[in-house]
C-alpha cells in the first residue's frame, strides 16, 4: 500500500477586499453586472440631500455591496472646529446606509475671518495642508473626537496630497497621523500615491533621497494596526509639479510601494480611485483585479529566514 503523501506547504494568503470608487457613470452598470467586488466607496457629500435619485441609488448599491464613505468637506484640521450643519448630514446619511467604513482627510478647507458685520465662514477649493504642529494636533484630535461622538463610530483619517508645506513643525507627518490614531481612537487611512507624489515634490524641490526609499520609511513609521484602509490611484507630472488626480492607471512605482504597505499592515482593505477623466467599468476592475494579485503576493510566506527583496524600478 503506497502512504499518502503529506503537503506541508503554507495555506493560500487571502487578499483583502478590495474595491472601487464609484461614480455616475457607472452607476447603472455595476447594479446590473453585479461584480465581484469587496466593497465600494463613495464621496459622502455627494449623496446628503434626503430622498431623491441620488440616495435611492446608493441604497440600491448597499444592497449588494459593503459601502465606505469617503468624504472631503468635515475639514478636520480647522481650528473653528467642526461644521455642525455638515455632520448633521452626515449622521443622517451614515443612519441609513450604515456604511462599513467612514472617512475623511487630514487637512482643512475652511476657516472664520472677520467681516464688516461680523465673523464670516470661507471655504477653500481644495483640500489644504495642516502644519505638523501640537497646536494643530490638539485641533485635530478635539475635531475627529466630536465627529466620532456624533456618529457613534470610529472614523479614519487620510494622509494628503500637498503642494505646499508650513515651516512651523514639531514633528513628522508619520508621528502626527499616529498620535492622532493614540489619542481619538480613530483609524487611518493610507494613501500610498499620495505619499509618492509629495516624495516626488520633494525631489523636485531638491531634496536629497530617493522617492521610493522615502516612502518606504513613511510606511514604516505608521503602526499596522490602525491602518483600515489604503488607497491606490494614478498621478500625473504637469511641468514643475506632480499632481493626484486620481485620472490614470496606478503607476508601477505605486504597486511596488502597495506590496510593501501590504506585507507591513496585512490584508488591508483596498481601493482603486478614479475621478477624472472615469474610464470605463471594465478598466477599474482590471486595476481591482492586479490590487488582489499584488496583495496575494505580498501576503505570500517567504522562504524560512529570507527577507523579502526590496524592489526597484527598471
Amino acid at each position: 500500500m503506497k502512504s499518502a503523501t503529506v503537503s506541508h506547504d503554507a495555506p493560500s494568503p487571502r487578499a483583502p477586499p478590495v474595491g472601487i470608487g464609484w461614480r455616475h457613470p457607472h452607476y447603472a452598470e455595476l447594479l446590473e453586472t453585479q461584480q465581484a467586488l469587496g466593497f465600494i466607496e463613495v464621496h459622502s457629500e455627494n449623496f446628503f440631500v434626503p430622498g431623491g435619485p441620488a440616495r435611492a441609488v446608493l441604497r440600491e448599491g448597499r444592497a449588494r455591496y459593503p459601502v465606505s464613505l469617503h468624504g472631503v468637506g468635515l475639514s478636520l484640521g480647522s481650528a473653528s472646529g467642526i461644521d455642525e450643519w455638515h455632520l448633521d448630514q452626515l449622521a443622517r446619511l451614515v443612519r441609513e446606509i450604515d456604511p462599513v467604513r467612514i472617512s475623511d482627510h487630514a487637512s482643512f478647507a475652511r476657516g472664520v475671518l472677520p467681516g464688516a458685520t461680523g465673523p464670516a465662514t470661507v471655504h477653500a477649493a481644495d483640500l489644504l495642508p495642516v502644519p505638523f504642529s501640537r497646536e494643530a494636533l490638539d485641533a485635530m484630535c478635539a475635531n475627529v473626537q466630536r465627529v466620532q461622538d456624533r456618529l457613534r463610530r470610529p472614523i479614519a483619517v487620510e494622509n494628503l496630497s500637498a503642494y505646499l508645506r508650513w515651516q512651523d513643525a514639531d514633528m513628522s507627518e508619520t508621528q502626527f497621523l499616529s498620535t492622532l490614531a493614540q489619542r481619538t481612537g480613530c483609524s487611518l487611512l493610507v494613501d500610498v500615491n499620495n505619499i509618492y507624489v509629495n516624495a516626488l515634490n520633494a525631489q523636485l524641490l531638491g531634496e536629497p533621497g530617493a522617492p521610493l526609499e522615502a516612502c518606504r520609511q513613511w510606511l514604516d513609521q505608521i503602526p499596522g494596526e490602525v491602518v483600515a484602509e489604503i488607497h491606490l490611484a494614478g498621478h500625473v507630472h504637469c511641468g514643475d509639479i506632480v499632481i493626484d488626480d486620481h485620472g490614470s492607471r496606478v503607476s508601477e512605482a505605486v504597486w511596488m510601494l502597495y506590496r510593501h504597505a501590504i506585507a507591513r499592515f496585512g490584508a488591508v482593505p483596498t481601493l482603486i480611485e478614479w475621478d477624472t477623466g472615469v474610464p470605463s467599468l471594465a478598466v477599474l476592475l482590471d486595476e481591482a483585479t492586479r490590487a488582489r494579485e499584488a496583495a496575494t503576493a505580498a501576503l505570500r510566506p517567504t522562504p524560512s529566514g529570507a527577507s523579502a527583496p526590496v524592489e526597484t524600478l527598471a
